[in-house]
């Protein structure tokens, strides 16, 4: 009898430790080159993820590529000019600060990569400005961003800022971001460039 009964108990421990590793939470890897290529295309919420990002900067840097600014002033100019990245103002009402990272980067690798100006590295940039008193995330500022620039080299700097238009209707919320560039002239302070791209999010409850 004791060993039926022994059987018995392991037979319920068994059944229960697989039910546990069962229902145990599973870790997968996505995107290209697995078994989930299309992990990272729906949304898991209104909140603006990378796939959002990819857009609205792509959209802006093509519309900045095929400018008037960009022909006539940057592509066969002699040497090329230097850029440097103003902070993107967040103006949603959402804590976005890993997003305006991933966001400033991509602006950064897009004007990196088209091989037509040179860009200042964020984290001389970032040294340069806290010696003259810049906070981080600072809004753009005229006169800053001259002495800035002037320390940088830079002729131009890249600025913006990004809104969100958050809308609710019966169960269903919907935010409209925006992403407003700009590429401004130092010397003369004038807007050479800009452009806005838009992107909607929204959740049914």
């Amino acid at each position: 009898m004791k060993s039926i009964g022994t059987l018995i108990l392991i037979m319920v421990l068994t059944a229960t430790l697989g039910s546990s590793f069962a229902c145990a939470p599973r870790a997968m890897r996505g995107g290209d080159g697995t078994t989930n290529p299309g992990m990272d295309a729906p949304a898991m919420s209104t909140t603006l993820d990378r796939s959002d990002i990819d857009y609205l900067v792509s959209q802006n840097i093509e519309a900045l590529y095929t400018s008037r600014f960009w022909l006539s002033e940057i592509i066969g100019d002699g040497t090329p000019p230097i850029f440097a990245i103003w902070p993107i103002e967040n103006s949603t009402s959402q804590h976005l600060e890993d997003q305006m990272l991933t966001l400033l980067s991509s602006i950064e690798t897009s004007l990196v990569n088209s091989g037509e100006v040179q860009v200042v590295a964020k984290s001389r940039q970032a040294a340069l400005a806290r010696e003259i008193g810049i906070q981080q995330g600072a809004i753009y500022d005229p006169r800053r961003a001259a002495q800035l620039g002037a320390q940088l080299g830079a002729a131009y700097f890249v600025t913006g800022k990004i809104t969100g238009v958050d809308e609710r209707l019966q169960k269903t919320r919907r935010i409209q971001y925006s992403l407003f560039l700009q590429v401004l002239e130092l010397e003369t302070g004038l807007v050479k460039f800009q452009h806005e791209a838009t992107r909607s999010k929204a959740l049914k409850r």
